[in-house]
């Protein structure tokens, strides 16, 4: 089993980078709540940036790997923000972010090697909507990337079916 788990609220403000964020108190909440549904015994696996590590803590020791991390931009802090990533997970390219190719090959791989270091066991994967949906666009062919970007929530947890190629929300997950 293989869930993809987007990172929980956090604090931010433009005066701090986003790959440094922190999860905002009710961000915690959350990711306290989303823990209480995973499969017990899970490897839990998490990008480097402390929001994401922060989402799955609650339910274990959490591995870090950077191949998770969200994709690496220059953006403005400012409220077009969802639009310039709408259209990237879109296929729009912007310069100055990083190639949704290397994206996928990179995530890939460490799906790749997770899914072998977790022996069988769930997966749990805390990452970020821009690459989770690359990713999955990329292996399973999401119909709609922008759409499955645009309902993704804070947090959210996918459960993803290589074999059939399926994506679904995880059950009991609001």
């Amino acid at each position: 089993m293989l869930i993809l788990v987007r990172h929980a609220m956090p604090a931010h403000g433009p005066d701090t980078p986003a790959r440094d964020w922190v999860l905002a108190p009710e961000g915690r909440e959350a990711a306290r709540e989303l823990c209480s549904l995973l499969p017990t015994g899970a490897r839990l696996v998490a990008s480097s940036e402390p929001k994401a590590i922060g989402t799955v803590e609650p339910a274990g020791e959490v591995v870090q790997d950077p191949r998770f991390d969200e994709i690496s931009r220059v953006e403005a802090y400012d409220d077009d923000f969802r639009t310039q990533r709408l259209a990237y997970v879109q296929g729009a390219d912007h310069a100055d972010w990083e190639a949704r190719g290397e994206v996928v090959e990179r995530f890939g791989a460490g799906v790749a090697e997770q899914l072998a270091a977790a022996g069988g066991q769930p997966l749990v994967i805390a990452t970020h909507g821009m690459a989770m949906t690359l990713w999955l666009t990329a292996t399973i062919g999401l119909d709609d990337p922008g759409a499955f970007w645009a309902d993704l929530r804070f947090p959210d947890a996918q459960v993803v079916d290589l074999g059939a190629a399926t994506v679904v929300r995880l059950g009991g997950f609001a």
